[in-house]
């Protein structure tokens, strides 16, 4: 068994559901084409990275979609918000036995595996790995061991997760990759060449 496991958090793609704060601006079947786009970069990336990989779906495990079940393990998100969720599946992970845990989302284009593969490596010498997104979360958490606390009283989707979340971290060793952009809003996609295809 690979000793690393990278953690993908998608949300099933249904029509209105997905990426609605920028559905306000490009409507409602673009935001789901641009997020169908998102998940096939996400699985590109990962599909390239070394470790073991498991899919975590927001409402319901799927068959036969883009996730070869040969690659990727399938799982249910488990809690009532986003932090439990992660909680849960980063507990998964270690008591199944792996070593190191990460995490990542699927809606940011400019991630790379190399900046995955990077991140696994940190962690020999640090205890946390954060990849800062620009809009003050993260797109990318990985720990050697489980920190339970970073999960709780965080008001997830607002500006202060990483702040908060490093302040639960001031005794332990943590490496931080380069920040990027993950896509929310318009803003987020308005001038990146690689979505111009849907803005025309």
């Amino acid at each position: 068994m690979n000793k690393n496991l990278l953690l993908i958090f998608t949300r099933n793609p249904e029509l209105g559901k997905a990426k609605t704060r920028l559905a306000k601006t490009v409507g409602d079947e673009t935001a789901l084409e641009i997020y169908k786009f998102l998940l096939e970069r996400t699985k590109s990336i990962a599909s390239k990275v070394s470790s073991d990989k498991a899919v975590y779906y927001s409402v319901k495990i799927r068959e036969n979609d883009i996730w070869n079940e040969n690659i990727f393990q399938k799982h249910q998100q488990v809690g009532e918000d986003l932090g439990i969720r992660m909680l849960n599946a980063f507990k998964n992970g270690f008591d199944a036995g792996y070593k190191k845990v990460m995490i990542i989302g699927s809606d940011l284009y400019d991630l790379s595996s190399e900046n995955i593969e990077k991140a696994f490596t940190a962690l020999d010498k640090n205890d946390v790995v954060i990849g800062p997104a620009i809009d003050g979360g993260y797109y990318l958490l990985g720990m050697n061991s489980f920190q339970e606390n970073i999960f709780k009283n965080k008001d997830w989707g607002t500006e202060t997760v990483r702040q908060d979340t490093l302040a639960d971290l001031e005794d332990k060793k943590v490496f931080l990759l380069t920040e990027l952009n993950d896509v929310d809003v318009f803003e987020d996609i308005g001038h990146h060449p690689a979505f111009q295809q849907f803005l025309r």
